[in-house]
């Protein structure tokens, strides 16, 4: 529950320089550790490690920036390390000051160098510097649970938690173009890009050493491969996916904290509820949701208080209302430190807030959509391929997934889905299926000519797209593999930096058993006709614990993430109609490089569905501008 800056100048410079830059970029994330802020700064001012916290510090805890016994290493790091327990006893429990994971961190460095981040289990974002060899040693958790962003400016590198710490320090800010049609693309940036040009994001699973002077040159140290298991039933698969989540959920419960848990009232989190009140059945289990008063379509607050009833959880329920929207809205984008995927991060940051009001440490089921396949448009991709299938009467000689008798019963699922079904039969039916699964995930398509075409140049994101889908490490058999692995590289991490933003701008922790690297390497490896035969979204992870869900959130197929009722609230041309028309009609918004034309709200929200997202992209990229660019 922290935040974590830092410098390496190209050259010596005064200390009090180096002190005051500290304090500037600890001031931007002073949110993620109200409680305090530690910084250290070396003799010769080249290097600037500093640290906010949430809790006041001890020796029993570990105060960071920490050093290692002969100060040849100096530590600052962001995140919970679930194993340290047993890293301790592998370390030499005598040789410890402290009971932080901090120092197992920095112990574990001393004694395996990089290598070390490997043998870590959990999140984390880490700075060391050596004094001895004079580099920077910089590492992201494999899943990029935690956010660790950096810039080269004029006088040296400099990282931090959050994008909003850097821009003090930028030559000047401007929007990253490729980064931008990436944006349009999917509502998210691929790889190290970010929408600021200039600052970039270590990847996931990577990790760099450096000097002054230099910039990061990430290299992966972890990577998830797709080496597909055929030799065990599917009774054997359910069985150890139970183990194995089970285990995850118990040491993501490690905490000399209460711990409780979001429930939006779909399998991911009420699952991980059930098993962390499982590991927990004495005192009482704290669960959160939140509702929007709009209908029952904005409203699943009552599968999470079945889950609640049958498991003894004290529920807490966010009401959310139109004005919540136009009071807070500003502060999620600013929280955020980019727009990305969709309008969800808008009621997590409100549940996050009620959250915050109880408890410190939450748990949420990021991961699971990605590694057990959970997205409707999985199964709109499988549709397709039986109808071809059908027509050309190959469906039944080869080893299909999903057949036509099979996937009939699923199809109910896509009740809420026909805008998404018009747009990808739209055009390139029955193509390759890169082509086909690039024209379900593109939102570029459904904008009309509001975008500038210069600003949708999608030549490199398509590329890019396409090295992810038929990556290396992904068999090229399984259409269901190369769609949830593409998801699993690109969504996953959008939908962490919201879980992450969200959490800690009320200054609590989410953690996300689901993404346990043993879990996910398992996961990896099991056939797609086992996850999900016949169509069926999540197949196994019901089937192995249906005996933990309540029979209405185990069974139903209407389950759309967390929907917000933006279009609805335009419509009634509210104060949400206000403030997206004065938005929209002010000349910095008209003047936009990326826009063709003004946006008319009324043919935006013509074109698309209640649940279109097209209106909050743009609303979403207005308010980053002023904020951060402008």
């Amino acid at each position: 529950m922290c935040g974590i800056f830092g410098f390496l100048a190209n050259h010596q410079r005064a200390v009090g320089q180096s002190a005051a830059d500290l304090e500037t970029g600890l001031r931007a994330i002073r949110h993620r550790g109200p409680d305090g802020t530690d910084q250290w700064v070396s003799r010769d001012g080249r290097v600037g490690l500093g640290h906010v916290r949430l809790s006041i510090i001890d020796i029993e805890t570990g105060a960071q920036p920490m050093h290692s016994d002969d100060w040849r290493f100096t530590i600052i790091y962001n995140g919970e390390i679930y194993n340290y327990i047993e890293l301790r006893a592998e370390l030499g429990e005598g040789s410890f000051r402290t009971q932080s994971d901090t120092e197992v961190v920095l112990r574990a460095f001393e004694r395996w160098g990089a290598k070390s981040i490997t043998r870590l289990r959990g999140m984390f974002a880490i700075a060391i510097w050596d004094s001895l060899e004079q580099r920077l040693f910089l590492a992201r958790d494999r899943f990029g649970i935690k956010p660790l962003y950096w810039a080269q400016s004029d006088a040296g590198l400099y990282f931090a938690s959050e994008v909003k710490a850097l821009l003090p320090f930028l030559r000047q800010r401007c929007v990253n173009r490729a980064a931008l049609a990436d944006y349009f693309t999917f509502q998210f940036c691929l790889g190290e890009k970010t929408l600021m040009d200039g600052v970039w994001q270590l990847p996931a699973a990577h990790y760099a050493m450096l000097s002054s002077g230099q910039s990061p040159s990430p290299r992966r140290y972890w990577e998830v491969h797709y080496d597909i298991d055929l030799d065990h039933t599917e009774h054997w698969f359910a069985n150890r996916l139970k183990e194995l989540l089970y285990d995850s959920v118990r040491v993501h419960l490690r905490a000399d904290v209460e711990v409780g848990s979001y429930v939006s009232g779909g399998v991911d989190s009420s699952l991980l509820a059930a098993l962390a009140r499982e590991v927990r059945p004495n005192g009482a289990f704290k669960a959160f949701n939140g509702r929007f008063m709009d209908g029952i379509d904005f409203d699943e607050s009552h599968y999470a208080r079945a889950l609640a009833n049958e498991r003894g959880m004290q529920l807490f329920v966010t009401d959310i209302s139109e004005q919540d929207f136009v009071d807070h809205i500003g502060k999620v984008i600013w929280h955020l430190d980019q727009p990305a995927a969709g309008p969800g991060s808008f009621p997590q940051y409100m549940v996050s807030k009620e959250v915050g009001e109880h408890i410190k440490v939450v748990l949420g089921g990021q991961g699971g959509d990605e590694i057990f396949g959970g997205y409707a448009r999985y199964l709109v991709a499988y549709f397709e391929q039986c109808i071809k299938g059908a027509i050309e009467g190959s469906l039944h000689n080869g080893n299909y997934v999903v057949t036509y008798e099979s996937i009939i019963p699923n199809l109910e699922t896509l009740r809420q889905y026909k805008p998404m079904l018009r747009e990808f039969w739209a055009s390139g039916l029955f193509g390759e299926r890169d082509e086909r699964y690039w024209r379900l995930v593109n939102r570029a398509n459904t904008f009309g000519t509001i975008i500038a075409p210069e600003a949708l140049d999608q030549r490199a994101t398509f590329e890019e797209f396409k090295e992810i889908f038929w990556g290396s490490n992904v068999g090229k058999e399984s259409y269901f593999d190369s769609m949830t692995h593409f998801d699993f590289k690109t969504l996953l991490p959008a939908l962490l930096q919201v879980e992450d933003r969200m959490s800690m701008a009320h200054g609590v922790e989410a953690r996300v058993p689901f993404l346990d690297h043993p879990l996910v390497e398992f996961a990896a490896t099991i056939p797609a006709a086992v996850k999900f035969r016949g169509g069926e979204l999540k197949r196994l992870l019901k089937a192995g614990f249906s005996d933990h869900l309540p029979a209405a959130i185990r069974d139903r197929k209407d389950k759309m993430g967390f929907p917000v009722p933006i279009n609805l609230w335009l419509k009634r041309r509210g104060a949400t109609r206000e403030l997206l028309g004065d938005l929209f009609a002010s000349e910095a918004a008209r003047s936009r490089p990326y826009l063709s034309t003004a946006v008319s709200i009324d043919s935006v929200l013509d074109s698309q569905s209640t649940y279109g997202r097209n209106l909050w992209a743009l609303l979403s990229l207005e308010l980053w501008h002023r904020q951060f660019v402008d």
